[in-house]
Formats: C-alpha cells, structure tokens, sequence
C-alpha cells in the first residue's frame, strides 16, 4: 500500500519504483538503489523513514571514510573550469 496517493509537492499520481540515489559526504559519493515513491508528473521522491535512516548512515560512512561495507566502482573526476 502507498502511504501517499497523491504527491504532496503538486498532487500528481504517486507510484512505487526502485530509483538510484546518489549520496556524498565528504568528498565521498555512493549510488545505491532502493525502493521509493515517485510522483508520476513532477517526479518527487518519497522515502520510508527506514530508508531516510539508511541514507543517514552511509553518508556518516562516507565522511569518516568507512568503506568497509562499500563496493568501489570506479573513480570520479572534477573537471577544472
């Protein structure tokens, strides 16, 4: 059951879905998928506090450089302007 059935940001239609989300702490980024509610027309997500305290978490990781329960994949790159 959807906790929301219309989005509270512009009343669109809310539907489950398993998005990649992008978390950085420090200099630090980790991309994770979970399962989230989106709103089919302006496409804001929605998380379950459950999920809110797994963000909290890993970006607290990030910070202190804990990557024990990270998978590297790859390197990240600031382009000079």
């Amino acid at each position: 059951m959807i906790p929301f059935k219309k989005c509270s940001v512009c009343g669109g239609e809310v539907v489950k879905k398993e998005v990649e989300k992008l978390l950085r702490g420090g200099n630090h980024t980790a991309v994770l998928k979970v399962k989230a509610e989106v709103c089919t027309h302006c496409g804001e997500r929605f998380y379950s506090k459950d999920t809110i305290l797994q963000f909290e978490n890993i970006r607290t990781n990030l910070e202190h450089q804990n990557f024990s329960k990270l998978q590297p994949l790859g390197q990240s790159f600031k382009v000079a302007g």
